[in-house]
């Protein structure tokens, strides 16, 4: 389970032409185009490049990616405001089917993305895996831009993917802990199972994201820490499959605490209440 943002470096990692390992800017860096004066929003660069040499913003670069995604990247709000005024298509997408709007989930660029959905940026775009841009936040942790663009813009905050993965789902793989938190806030749907049958605590569980696990349980029931997959593994027992032994004990502790003190769901319950064995800060 992975984002196809992560699996492609440029998205994640640098800016057109930088050096992904850290070092500062290449001699890659110095091209002359408009894909690297948008990413580092050099106006002027990008300015001269169109109207005195030509060059296109429409086009996209040898790996399919277009300008407006550049400065969408990077908050790059008078670059991109540019390249709309130069005629670029606000919902033009690369070979995976990812808008500008995508890209400005990756670093939380708030600014550029009202830009863009101001400009006609559809808010549900969704790429060629069904990811739109609130799959794209919570893989990426971006809780404050989550919140802006659902609250805003009427995101979908628990939209499945192609595979049956919600926001939820994604931020609790990624160990994301104040995104769960927002997106329970926002009603997500902590029970929703994908089409392997694991469910946001599943996925917490198979990555060892105690923090994620500690959450979701507190939000949740009782039956959600005996849901099965496809394969019929409980979250604890996939945890444990993982060998995530602190995040196996503490999901196996706390539904012994709860099939044996109580009839209630975790709602009710502080984690003060939790015996000792199943704190996991103890």
């Amino acid at each position: 389970m992975s984002s196809e943002i992560e699996e492609t470096p440029d998205h994640t990692a640098t800016p057109a032409g930088t050096d992904a390992s850290g070092g500062g800017v290449t001699e890659e860096s110095m091209k002359n185009d408009v894909y690297t004066a948008a990413a580092y929003g050099d106006l002027d660069k990008l300015k001269n490049l169109v109207e005195f040499e030509g060059a296109s913003v429409h086009k996209p670069d040898d790996l399919g990616y277009r300008a407006l995604q550049w400065a969408a990247l990077n908050n790059r709000v008078a670059a991109a405001q540019y390249i709309l005024e130069r005629g670029a298509d606000v919902n033009a997408v690369d070979l995976t089917g990812q808008t500008a709007l995508h890209w400005s989930a990756v670093r939380g660029a708030i600014q550029v993305a009202d830009l863009l959905l101001e400009e006609g940026a559809r808010v549900n775009a969704a790429d060629i895996y069904g990811y739109q841009t609130t799959h794209v936040a919570a893989q990426y942790g971006q809780t404050a831009f989550l919140y802006h663009i659902v609250s805003k813009w009427n995101a979908d905050p628990d939209v499945p993917d192609n595979e049956g993965r919600t926001p939820l789902h994604w931020a609790a793989y990624k160990g994301f802990a104040d995104s769960i938190r927002l997106l329970l806030f926002l009603d997500a749907y902590r029970g929703r199972q994908d089409k392997e049958g694991c469910t946001p605590l599943h996925w917490a569980a198979i990555r060892g994201n105690l923090e994620a696990c500690t959450v979701l349980v507190q939000a949740g029931k009782k039956d959600d820490l005996i849901v099965t997959d496809n394969t019929g593994l409980t979250p604890a027992q996939l945890a444990s499959d993982k060998s995530h032994r602190q995040v196996a004990f503490f999901l196996v502790g706390i539904s012994y605490y709860l099939s044996t003190e109580s009839t209630h769901g975790l709602s009710c319950f502080d984690h003060y209440l939790l015996p000792p064995f199943c704190h996991p800060w103890s």
